[in-house]
């Protein structure tokens, strides 16, 4: 975990080193936020247009480092660490990326949301299916419902399949590059649909297993 911290440390200066670098050109009034057009349709002030992404890291840092720690079931997460710490990673650039192309278009370079968060959350959903099949029963990471906390087993085969459903909806996300005007759909439709058929599947393994 250190040396995941180091860069986590390393990746929240950079985002502040950026926003302080080029606070000064941006405008008063910020674009914040997108439709699914690639429209702007948000605005925020120009402090909290810079910095919020920045604290947000901070935060989240804060929270990724303590789980491992403060988990009852820590043992277990020390079993697949080295993918929830690469995870973590992924996840801190994906929104560096967003943070980024939010700075940028308000320079004038105006690159398309549209294009950004679909790659980028295609990417990332493809590792949380790798994550959540490396994933041993714990209070915090993966899918946690009753029946996968109450029993190994149920955990088990609940994250394998889990974890093939979003690996599926990875690549249903990078199809919506080519459909931008459903980019939405495109993106929570499989994973609405890859996350309540796993939590309906775990019930299921749950009572076939009580009842073997």
């Amino acid at each position: 975990m250190k040396k995941t911290e180091i860069v986590l440390f390393v990746l929240i200066l950079l985002a502040f080193a950026v926003g302080i670098c080029l606070y000064s050109q941006m405008p008063e009034q910020m674009a914040s936020h997108w439709n699914a057009q690639g429209q702007v349709d948000g605005f925020m002030s120009k402090f909290w247009g810079v910095f919020l992404m920045p604290f947000i890291l901070v935060i989240l840092a804060l929270i990724f480092i303590a789980i491992p720690r403060i988990d009852p079931l820590k043992k277990n997460i020390a079993q697949f660490e080295k993918y929830y710490n690469e995870f973590i990673i992924i996840f801190f650039l994906f929104l560096l990326s967003i943070y980024f192309q939010t700075l940028l278009w308000n320079l004038g370079i105006k690159i398309n949301p549209g294009i950004i968060i679909p790659i980028g959350l295609g990417i990332l959903f493809f590792y949380v299916g790798i994550l959540l099949e490396k994933a041993k029963r714990n209070w915090f990471i993966g899918i946690r419902t009753p029946w996968t906390l109450s029993s190994d087993r149920v955990w088990d085969k609940t994250h394998q399949i889990g974890g093939k459903l979003f690996k599926l909806s990875a690549i249903i996300v990078f199809i919506a590059l080519f459909f931008p005007r459903y980019t939405t759909y495109f993106i929570l439709g499989p994973i609405l649909a890859a996350t309540l058929f796993s939590v309906g599947y775990s019930y299921y393994a749950y009572q076939k297993e009580k009842k073997a």
